[in-house]
């Protein structure tokens, strides 16, 4: 690993004060750690983000659930007043790599990521999050832009996430078994006037399923979903599942999501 300079920001200011064209933020380090360690990245400064109180922290209304960005993993799964409110969000959470990984791993650090196979991406379509940054809020469909590739511009530090509270929900994936990344996760929401279907793990980036939401928005059932013909041109296509399978995949666990949904 190469020598960097360490900070350890005090606020989100400070933060965005010390970032440059070639530093990276650090709450977890799940990924930035490892791909330092491999020399698959290198950075002239880390900005340490985990102490500053402001990024951590959940919130509930009536209507959204928000949660800081440093807050860690294993805290939305044990969330009580997310289980209550977004169930699914806390099953979600609890799903993701082992304990070691949840108890290090951010919220905010996974959808910077924006890993094609990460789980909160999805989470964030279905639920019609926006993204709270240091600079503005942006909206999930305008958030992840490609392989591991945001609207985040440098030195954009996100603050947090707020999800909207769905009628009922459900997500359900096709994990690898080494990593617990999705090779194909659907997570479905219903809200009053439609239905939210996304999906990871198949493409380059998370994805919304028009067809199947056009189907669960004239019938919100598993059947709707039976004749609903996906196209596997441009799927994601490796060792643990060709583009076909991965396609029939997604209609697999979008049924199951919807027979799931609470």
């Amino acid at each position: 690993m190469k020598t960097f300079n360490y900070h350890s920001a005090k606020d989100s200011k400070e933060a965005t004060k010390l970032s440059s064209s070639n530093s990276a933020f650090l709450a977890g380090g799940m990924t930035t750690i490892p791909s330092m360690k491999l020399g698959l990245a290198t950075y002239k400064d880390i900005i340490d983000i985990k102490n500053i109180k402001k990024l951590s922290g959940i919130n509930i209304s009536a209507k959204s659930v928000t949660i800081g960005a440093t807050t860690k993993h294993a805290e939305v799964a044990n969330s009580k007043e997310i289980k209550k409110t977004i169930p699914s969000l806390s099953s979600l959470a609890e799903g993701i790599g082992d304990p070691q990984v949840r108890n290090r791993g951010t919220i905010g650090g996974s959808i910077a990521n924006n890993d094609p196979s990460a789980d909160y991406p999805a989470a964030c379509l279905a639920l019609n999050a926006i993204i709270h940054t240091s600079e503005r809020k942006i909206e999930a469909s305008k958030f992840f832009k490609g392989l591991f590739e945001t609207a985040l511009k440098k030195g954009e530090l996100i603050e947090a996430i707020e999800f909207q509270v769905p009628q009922k929900s459900s997500y359900q994936k096709c994990p690898n078994p080494a990593s617990r990344y999705a090779i194909v996760g659907v997570y479905v929401a219903k809200f009053k006037k439609e239905a939210n279907v996304a999906v990871t793990g198949v493409e380059s980036v998370v994805f919304r399923c028009k067809k199947i939401e056009g189907a669960l928005n004239s019938n919100f059932s598993s059947s709707a979903i039976e004749k609903v013909q996906i196209n596997s041109s441009g799927f994601n296509s490796d060792i643990h599942a060709s583009a076909e399978y991965r396609a029939n995949l997604i209609k697999v666990f979008a049924k199951k999501a919807v027979k799931t949904c609470k």
